[in-house]
């Protein structure tokens, strides 16, 4: 069972996301809170696989306790989600950890399509969104040399995870086991200094590999 986490400081919003969530048998919404700082309070408390978050909220707003999170919870999985169709919003977010990021106008099938990519490693982002940001994504600094030394083997994994490729996907389409592919992506984040796939598709993006 999944154990998911909502925050989203408008409870009528809160319940529809809820009744959304588990109408699949394999997800289970387990907790609530209102703002980022309640959910790190639950997070001290309670084992959480992913959270659902809203990116305006009082007290403490969903990039802020992204970034929070992802230094104290890396495993733990983060979906921003938002009205607000601002690719802003969604940069910040990636570059603070964050594993998706979809407008609340996404369908019911969409949502739960994120919540399985993303806990098998994929990278979400609702089409509207990714048509604004990856190209924001390349604008946003210029392309740096790569100062780090991968092999070609390397170079093709991490071009895989920038197009948003799951390990399974990856290893099918390089002829590799699901295995050699997790091995390969966290000697890529030893040599490279990055602390998740996130990190490591926005790299991949912006040294347009």
């Amino acid at each position: 069972m999944l154990r998911m986490l909502l925050v989203e400081d408008q409870a009528i919003v809160r319940q529809g996301l809820k009744v959304i969530l588990e109408q699949d048998e394999n997800i289970q919404v387990t907790h609530e809170a209102e703002n980022g700082a309640q959910a790190i309070e639950i997070l001290e408390k309670y084992s959480i696989d992913l959270i659902m978050m809203d990116v305006r909220m009082p007290v403490m707003n969903g990039i802020e306790a992204t970034r929070i999170i992802k230094k104290q919870w890396p495993e733990v999985k983060i979906i921003i989600l938002t009205t607000f169709n601002d690719d802003e919003y969604a940069v910040e977010a990636l570059k603070e950890g964050a594993n998706g990021f979809l407008l609340k106008t996404a369908d019911s099938s969409k949502l739960i399509d994120a919540v399985y990519s993303c806990m098998k490693g994929g990278l979400t982002l609702h089409d509207d969104v990714a048509a604004k940001v990856m190209p924001r994504l390349l604008q946003h600094e210029q392309k740096e040399a790569i100062d780090v030394e991968l092999s070609p083997r390397e170079l093709s994994i991490t071009r895989l995870v920038g197009e948003g490729k799951t390990n399974k996907e990856i290893a099918s389409e390089l002829y590799l086991s699901i295995g050699t592919v997790k091995n390969h992506i966290t000697q890529i984040l030893h040599k490279t200094g990055l602390r998740d796939r996130t990190q490591l598709a926005i790299f991949a993006v912006k040294h347009d590999l």
